[in-house]
């Protein structure tokens, strides 16, 4: 919030729609607080806790022309808004968003290890918003986007907790809208503090990964399936490994090969890139990057071969069990600002 109001844009009127979803850690007491002191900022409440609807409660509430939707864990550099509004106004694109860096929100070994997974491509691939180079992308995160053509598309869709953005920005893409992303600002992501909670985190996301690829095939690129592969391999290498324990010592070290070799190739290209990281941080936890690698791929690729097991789909309204809700999005996390 510190971040949103000391935005450096004198040719722009701000007015910031924070979202709470109910909550009750005194994130809304202070969002009131603050709405009091500062006439820019209105509190709204998502009665439905779901992000999707804070996103298109934002929508209806907003008016300016552009609007940007903004995440709490991000603190966002003071020419932000006005270098995304410059950029894309330039490159005749829809949206714009500025480079994220990924930082973690404390200096613990899990922290910088959760973080450094994450920013990494090995990690969260060439593509992923936290590693995104400058240039027009299939989806760009924290953009300043022309409300409009959101409206024209129907918003986002509140069927879905994960990927929504991706469903959006594919609509966006085809009616001819492009989207951007500037170096020229960024903004600081902070992720969870945990290596527990990155696990969660990527089986969430994995089996979200097939409730989207059903509702809309085109948002959900091939990238968002590898670790699915791997983990399916992995599993089949484990069956053949198995099978050759009954088997003559030379078939036993033939049947047990695809398994190291699945095992030795993940871990190797692993120890590289947590090489890459301590040679940048000069910081030994780094080398401890590989495992992290491998679980966080490992519980993504599981989430989405459970989805498509359980033949996974949208959860039907008020039927999710009260555990799920409260682990799908911090409830209390206030999103949104639009500039007229």
């Amino acid at each position: 919030m510190a971040s949103l109001l000391s935005q450096d844009a004198p040719e722009l009127d701000l007015e910031i729609l924070a979202v709470d979803g109910l909550s009750n850690d005194g994130t809304r007491e202070f969002l009131e607080q603050t709405a009091a002191q500062d006439p820019r900022v209105k509190v709204l409440l998502n009665q439905r806790k779901r992000q999707p609807c804070a996103f298109n409660l934002g929508l209806r509430e907003a008016r300016g022309e552009f609007v940007c939707i903004f995440g709490s864990h991000t603190l966002y550099k003071k020419d932000y808004v006005a270098v995304c509004l410059r950029e894309l106004l330039a490159k005749e694109a829809v949206g714009c968003g500025g480079r994220v860096l990924t930082q973690a929100p404390v200096d613990t070994l899990q922290a910088r290890l959760v973080a450094s997974a994450l920013a990494h491509p090995f990690g969260s691939s060439q593509k992923s918003f936290r590693t995104q180079l400058e240039g027009f992308a299939d989806n760009v995160n924290y953009m300043v986007i022309r409300k409009q053509p959101l409206i024209d598309v129907g918003g986002y869709d509140e069927q879905l907790t994960r990927n929504e953005d991706n469903d959006t920005n594919q609509k966006l893409r085809a009616r001819g809208h492009k989207l951007f992303c500037t170096w020229k600002t960024q903004c600081i992501y902070r992720p969870k503090e945990t290596i527990r909670d990155l696990f969660r985190y990527a089986f969430r996301n994995g089996f979200w990964n097939v409730i989207s690829l059903k509702e809309n095939p085109d948002s959900m690129g091939a990238r968002y399936f590898v670790p699915s592969l791997f983990v399916s391999g992995l599993l089949s290498a484990i069956l053949i490994a198995s099978a050759g324990i009954f088997m003559a010592r030379p078939l036993r070290a033939l049947c047990a090969f695809p398994l190291v070799a699945l095992l030795l190739l993940h871990l190797g290209l692993g120890t590289l890139a947590s090489v890459q990281v301590f040679r940048r941080e000069r910081y030994l936890g780094s080398l401890w990057l590989a495992p992290v690698f491998f679980g966080f791929h490992f519980a993504y690729g599981l989430g989405t071969l459970f989805a498509f097991v359980t033949r996974a789909k949208v959860p039907v309204p008020g039927s999710v069990r009260r555990k799920d809700r409260a682990q799908a999005r911090a409830p209390g996390e206030p999103t949104g600002i639009s500039a007229g």
